[in-house]
Formats: structure tokens, sequence, C-alpha cells
């Protein structure tokens, strides 16, 4: 039995190490990957450490069950959880308290900030070397909203990762000095001024003839400084593209050249959940996925993370994301030059258009 269980365990952390896996939920099952991934490392006689984040979670959470039986099994467990989750409140007291009681080592973050970052780590002894393993996300550790909720997700066995979440885990838990990082950009400290500096660096690019564009894929985008500078982006001639499911304070007619800008939101069976960036850094393009919106709250009030996408065949897969959400053949919502929105679901000659998690499933469907 323990024999089977190890080379069950050896086999499912050695794929990692093939590759990075790009996850698309709902349309990759959040059970069979990320929820599989925890119970893995749970069982593994060969993890020594488990780092999670819990912000919400499911009232009778697979994931707070595999960091249970971690503990119990004398791994050694750090939970980060978040207790001023909004709606969750009593819940994260109750699942900390029974964390506790198993062993693991709960903390509540950084005084004063909440702790929105999604983020997994594990660490492994393979062959008397640590390695490490991650997962980072755009949505909550929560399997039940994870059938409803489209995220992406990122199961990792690069150094680079690991080491920077180590990091994450360690201010979190208030063992690590300020510290910089590498495949991360994390707020309140950095994330700010990383997207500023990149938006800016668009501009150049774009003046000195290189390859630019600036794509969004968020919840929400409010804050006034960020907003700025993508006008001045797009007045000076960057292609500006965002696909917002919430709140947009862009005003179109605060800037010239609209036909650089397109703002578009999409409504369906699912709730579009992911946070994604896309810059074209001069054609070597820089993507990032992660947990921030563009508020001031996940900019100055939160921890954050984004990670940067590093396999060329994910930056492509993010890309025809961002070619479907923003595509004149999918039905969505447009904003209009004088500030209106209006909702687009035939072509010019009256004909429907595509439903865009339809085209999603269809692709995934196809590929499974």
């Amino acid at each position: 039995m323990k024999e089977t269980l190890r080379l069950r365990t050896d086999i499912y952390f050695a794929a990692i190490r093939q590759g990075e896996i790009l996850l698309h939920h709902p349309y990759d099952s959040f059970t069979h990957s990320v929820v599989d991934f925890l119970n893995h490392a749970a069982a593994d006689p060969k993890v020594l450490a488990i780092k999670q984040t819990l912000y919400r979670t499911s009232g009778d959470s697979p994931i707070v069950a595999a960091l249970i039986e971690a503990a119990e099994a004398g791994k050694q467990v750090l939970a980060v959880i978040e207790i001023r989750a909004r709606f969750d409140e009593t819940a994260n007291v109750r699942w900390a308290q029974q964390l506790e009681e198993a062993g693991v080592h709960v903390v509540y973050g950084i005084l004063g900030l909440k702790t929105h970052a999604k983020a997994s780590l594990v660490v492994r002894e393979e062959n008397g070397i640590l390695r490490r393993y991650s997962h980072i996300g755009t949505g909550n550790y929560h399997p039940r909203t994870a059938r409803m909720y489209e995220d992406l997700g990122l199961l990792s066995a690069d150094e680079v990762l690991g080491r920077d979440l180590s990091t994450l885990f360690n201010q979190l838990s208030g063992f690590a000095p300020e510290a910089e990082y590498v495949r991360l950009l994390v707020a309140p400290k950095f994330l700010r001024l990383e997207i500023l500096e990149k938006i800016k660096r668009e501009v150049d690019n774009h003046l000195s003839g290189k390859s630019s564009r600036i794509r969004m894929k968020l919840n929400s985008i409010v804050d006034p400084e960020i907003i700025a500078e993508l006008y001045k982006a797009v007045d000076a001639g960057v292609p500006v593209e965002i696909s917002v499911r919430g709140i947009s304070c862009f005003d179109p007619r605060a800037t010239q050249p609209y036909g650089k800008l397109k703002i578009r939101s999409y409504l369906g069976r699912f709730l579009e959940h992911s946070r994604i960036f896309h810059f074209a850094n001069g054609g070597d393009d820089e993507i990032y996925i992660g947990s921030a919106d563009l508020m001031d709250r996940n900019l100055n009030r939160r921890v954050e993370s984004l990670a940067k996408i590093s396999r060329d065949e994910h930056k492509k897969e993010l890309i025809k994301i961002f070619d479907l959400y923003l595509s004149s053949k999918t039905a969505a919502w447009h904003l209009l030059p004088d500030g209106k929105w209006l909702r687009v679901n035939q072509d010019p000659n009256g004909a429907p258009l595509a439903e865009l998690q339809r085209v999603m499933i269809d692709t995934y469907r196809v590929h499974s």
C-alpha cells in the first residue's frame, strides 16, 4: 500500500516537473487539478511542508481537509487565513480554529492589509534535495464556486517562482524582511509601480517604432492614476484593449484617438473572474495572471500577487483568450465613444454573434 502511494505521488509530481501546467476553470476541473495537488501533497511521505493562503473556501472544504491531514501526518503546515473576507468572516474563524487544533500554524497576514493573494506552496524532498512545487491562481480555493467562476491557475515546479512564493509566505508569517521578487508582482509595495512602468514602456516602444499593445482582463478598473496613464498611452497611439466584468471608470471622451481604445464587458453562464495582463513589450510578450484588480484596495490595502507566464505555449493560449473576448465575432457589451454601453449580439447583417463561453466549452471539449 505504501509503495503504491509512493509511486503514485512520484508520478504526479514528476508530471509537474515536466513543465508548468496552465489551468482554465471551470473548463478544467478544479477538483482534479488544484484539490488533487494538495491531496497528493498531504499524502506524500516525501512532502515536508505545505503553505497555503485561504480567503474563501467551501463549507466542507477538501482544501482544509488536506491541510489537516498533512499536519496530522507530521508535516509542517502554514495557513494564511483572511478572517476579514467579506461575508466569510465566521466561516474563516471556524476554519482557523479547526486547523490550529490539528497542529497547523495559522497566521492572519500583515497588520492593516487583507491577504487576497491566491497561492499554495509544497516543499518536497527528492534524493536529498528540497524542491518547491507551487500553485498560483486568480480565484479562491473554493471547489464549489470554481464550478461557476471563470478563473486561471498555474501549477509549477519552477524554482524561481517557488523562491518567490517562499519569500511571500515568509513575509506573511512575519519571518522575513522586505525582499525583491523575480516572477511575482506583489502589492502593495511593487504592483502599482510595476504596472505604471509597463504602461509607460509601451508608450516608449510605440514612439520608437516597436511593437506595442496593452491588454487587460479583470473584474474592475477604478484606480485614477493607472487610468490616467492608460489615457496617455491611447493618446500616444498605443492600442489599449480591456475586458472588464464589473466596475469600469473609463470615460472614452477623455481621450482623443478612440479607435485605439477598446472596452468590452461579458456576462454569461459563468462569472468572469480571471485577471490577465498583457504587454506587447516590443515583441517579447509579457503576460501576468493573478489575484489583483486595478482598484485602490487591491493596489494599496491588500496583499496581491501576479505571476509572470514563462512558457510560450501558455502565452499563445492566453493571447487567444484575449482575441476571443475582444473579437467582433462574439457577443458582448461595448463601451461607446459617448460613454454609454451597448449590448452587441448581432453582426451588421443581423446574424447572431457567437456566445463566448459556449465557444470556450466547445474548444476545451475538442482538446480534452
